[in-house]
């Protein structure tokens, strides 16, 4: 987890001998426009988050969950982890916050409904949530289910949110962090595409962030049909999809520009 100190806030209180202010300094546009579907957009950066969603563990390794408990063959996962790398750093060069959010679910699984358990364990048939197997407990906490896969780089300024639903909106702090970063629009990456960053992407959109998700750094172990209408529905009703050859060059010039301009 991230020192309260590491994290970037900008909204801090000012004190001298005369007042207490409350007055904000806003940051200034940093738009980037990029090639986009439906079309191309611009986005400020300087209100723009990067979401790396479950590039843990118990899905990505093949001692993981996903493999060894549900039978899944999860060497096309870890395809994307050189896209997401590119990102993140990419993220990192302009200032722009990347938060990782992983499955990590309390040992006793106290606050996780029926529809999560049973439908994650096809009602205790198999091995799901908490449980117990030779890696570990399933997607807990602390444990090496729940935590990043190697390959994926994080530094000390990066931001890690727990969730416990395909969500990463619910029963945790996710929101409310990145509203104190002032955020509007959020770039989706991770696995799997039609499950927790889906249906993350699609929960931040109904809380009023704008949404693009990065097509070449997510995927998913379903048929490739799914990814189709996943991103149909994206680009229909949510938001916008781009990939990765046309996301970083636009961040490449917006801190070139920077550079020079100081």
């Amino acid at each position: 987890m991230v020192d309260a100190q590491d994290v970037p806030h900008k909204d801090r209180w000012t004190s001298d001998e005369m007042a207490v202010s409350l007055l904000r300094n806003r940051p200034a546009l940093r738009p980037v426009r990029f090639a986009a579907e439906p079309e191309p957009v611009v986005v400020d950066m300087a209100r723009a988050a990067l979401i790396v969603i479950d590039m843990q563990n118990d899905f990505l390794d093949p001692d993981g969950w996903f493999a060894t408990a549900r039978g899944v063959d999860v060497s096309p996962l870890s395809a994307v982890i050189g896209n997401v790398n590119a990102l993140s750093r990419a993220f990192r060069t302009v200032g722009a916050p990347v938060l990782h959010v992983n499955w990590a679910v309390r040992p006793d699984v106290a606050n996780l409904p029926a529809n999560v358990l049973d439908k994650g364990s096809s009602c205790g048939a198999r091995p799901g949530y908490g449980d117990e197997t030779a890696s570990g407990r399933i997607l807990v906490a602390g444990d090496w289910g729940a935590q990043s896969v190697a390959e994926i780089e994080t530094t000390p300024t990066d931001i890690h949110v727990g969730k416990h639903r395909l969500t990463g909106f619910r029963d945790n702090e996710l929101d409310s962090i990145l509203r104190r970063l002032e955020m509007d629009t959020l770039f989706f990456t991770g696995v799997n595409l039609d499950r927790c960053v889906f249906a993350t992407l699609a929960d931040g959109c109904f809380g009023g962030f704008d949404a693009v998700l990065v097509e070449d750094a997510t995927t998913t172990v379903s048929p490739p049909y799914v990814t189709d209408a996943i991103l149909y529905l994206i680009r229909l009703l949510y938001g916008f999809t781009t990939r990765s050859a046309d996301l970083l060059p636009a961040l490449s010039s917006l801190s070139k520009e920077e550079g020079l301009s100081q």
